[in-house]
């Protein structure tokens, strides 16, 4: 038996063909007048389900003239709450399908719920919609039942009584079903998409999805000369993939990519958070035209406090072994511009470029004659008075406690507050913000790269365990012990084969910062155990995490 329905043959796939008489009203629990449905497969006719209904009502007299069911024909019929156990056991495990669906399936749903039966939501296909997609204005000049059934030559011909327009029905199924072959439909999942807005395209290359496997890992979409395309994961990448070729996707660019994709590639892992640090390190590798996120590590931007007798802040792309103090990474230079503008407001850093001499004067710059600069360049205050009311707190928030720069910025916000000055307030507070987020960033990025290797392991929903092994903060090995087989032998075979990872400079020495975030949230999950750590894993006790709630408050952009 297959675990989804929607991959069943439409050759062994079950229906039950329906159609109700009623009274010509609205939907609103009653009104039925006659049930008729049939139950096939492969062809074949399963059953029958066929009774009048009493509508509680008189039934009008142009209904009569339409259906030939008369009032005193329904008196003595059961009411629909006695019909409708019966019917919706026949109805289970079946797909129902019907001419002009949502108004059978109307009346049915609000029956049920106007007598207190659970609707089954049972899988619905529409001959009508069904037949718009395959048939062509020249070929038949409506939809009607009567019209369908006449162009297919079906030997039931519908009259207005539910179980012969049940069973004209069911030969224009089989008709349709007949030609949905010629469009590469051949399941009940494939038959429903169909029917939805789906583009040529979508449906010319469905089968692209063909044999991938229902598992975890990355799937690749690429061109005719094997170039990517589009890097993606999945928890099950078939059923994934197949979304792409069905009207739920709506995105322009995968459209646009689905033009010139020739095949789709699987590459299955352990587990999810193997398949996201394999797809990061593939978009990384390859840039794939059709991905948007993810594609240029490198262009991340670092703050740099320099080595020099007068420190100053400058925005950098790489680190390097300088001594000098770093924060980061930054998504781009809009947020690092606004740590920096945060750091200047906060301490009385120097602003210009030149590296200045601890012994010679030089030249003043403007903030220095008006006197919103310590004046280093005029040898005004010597080099440890400089670093310790502006470098050491710097270092010291980068690092460890940011206090030196939280404060004087609530001060700041506090005083122009008071003053009504609340647009200047609300810049101070998203500078305060960019630099916080960074700072608790980098300082929970340090503290998982810092150690050699940690292993971690997860239970899943089968009762087996992922494991995955860490070496400073880069994904160096992933696997999954089976249920019932004990994880210390999965991971006592896996460590040998772990990719040997060295030691390097900064918070992210040997992953990108959104690969080792990807970890620190599979390792924070509370289902998620640590097994082994090679050094202790801890954050500064009065870090930058203390202060997290003011940037919570603070949308991510405005920094």
């Amino acid at each position: 038996m297959l675990a989804d329905p929607l991959q069943l043959d439409l050759r062994h796939t079950t229906f039950v063909v329906l159609d109700l008489e009623t009274t010509g009203g609205a939907p609103d629990g009653g009104g039925i007048t006659e049930v008729g449905a049939v139950k096939v497969r492969a062809g074949e006719e399963l059953g029958e389900f066929a009774t009048l209904v009493n509508p509680g009502v008189p039934i009008p007299p142009f209904i009569t003239v339409l259906t030939g069911i008369t009032t005193a024909m329904t008196i003595t019929a059961p009411p629909i709450q006695a019909v409708l156990p019966p019917l919706l056991e026949f109805l289970r495990g079946a797909v129902l399908v019907a001419h002009n669906a949502p108004y059978d399936v109307g009346f049915l749903k609000a029956a049920c719920a106007a007598h207190g039966y659970a609707w089954p939501n049972p899988r619905v296909v529409d001959t009508v919609a069904l037949a718009r997609r395959v048939l062509l204005r020249d070929e038949v000049p409506n939809r009607k039942l009567g019209t369908l059934a006449a162009y297919f030559r079906i030997p039931e011909q519908p009259n207005h009584r539910a179980l012969a327009d049940a069973k004209a029905t069911v030969g224009v199924l089989h008709a349709l079903i007949a030609r949905l072959g010629g469009h590469r439909v051949h399941t009940l999942g494939e038959t429903i998409e169909f029917v939805k807005a789906v583009s040529p395209t979508q449906r010319a290359k469905r089968h692209l999805a063909e044999g991938l496997p229902h598992a975890p890992g990355v799937y690749l979409f690429r061109a005719r000369d094997d170039r990517p395309l589009y890097v993606g994961t999945s928890n099950d990448i078939a059923t994934r993939v197949r979304s792409y070729f069905t009207a739920a996707e709506r995105r322009a660019r995968i459209k646009e990519m689905l033009h010139v994709a020739e095949k789709v590639e699987a590459v299955e892992c352990a587990h999810a958070l193997e398949a996201q640090v394999r797809e990061l390190r593939l978009i990384a590798a390859h840039s794939p035209p059709y991905n948007r996120r993810s594609k240029h590590p490198e262009r991340v931007q670092w703050l740099k406090l320099t080595d020099e007798p007068y420190p100053r802040l400058s925005v950098v792309r790489v680190l390097a072994p300088d001594g000098a103090a770093y924060l980061g990474p930054f998504a781009g230079r809009h947020a690092a511009q606004a740590a920096v503008d945060a750091l200047h407001e906060a301490l009385p850093l120097r602003q210009c470029a030149p590296r200045l001499s601890a012994r010679r004067a030089s030249a003043a710059c403007a903030l220095a004659e008006l006197g919103k600069c310590p004046a280093p360049c005029l040898l005004a205050i010597s080099t440890e008075e400089y670093d310790r009311v502006a470098a050491a707190p710097v270092r010291d928030a980068f690092s460890g406690d940011p206090d030196g720069v939280v404060l004087p910025l609530l001060s700041r916000m506090r005083t122009l507050s008071q003053a009504e000055r609340f647009e200047d307030a609300a810049a101070v507070r998203d500078r305060l913000a960019a630099f916080l987020r960074a700072a608790v960033r980098m300082q929970r990025l340090s503290a998982l790269t810092a150690i050699a290797e940690l292993i971690g392991a997860r239970r899943n929903a089968e009762g087996g365990w992922e494991i995955a092994i860490i070496r400073y903060g880069r994904l160096a090995a992933a696997a999954t012990s089976a249920p019932h087989v004990h994880p210390r032998r999965v991971l006592d075979a896996l460590r040998p084969t772990a990719e040997t990872v060295l030691g390097g400079l900064g918070p992210t020495p040997c992953a990108t910062p959104e690969e080792t975030e990807r970890i620190l949230d599979w390792l924070e999950r509370p289902e998620t155990r640590l097994v082994e750590t090679s050094a202790g894993w801890a954050s500064p006790v009065r870090g930058a995490a203390r202060w997290r709630r003011l940037t919570q408050a603070v949308p991510a952009t405005a920094s």
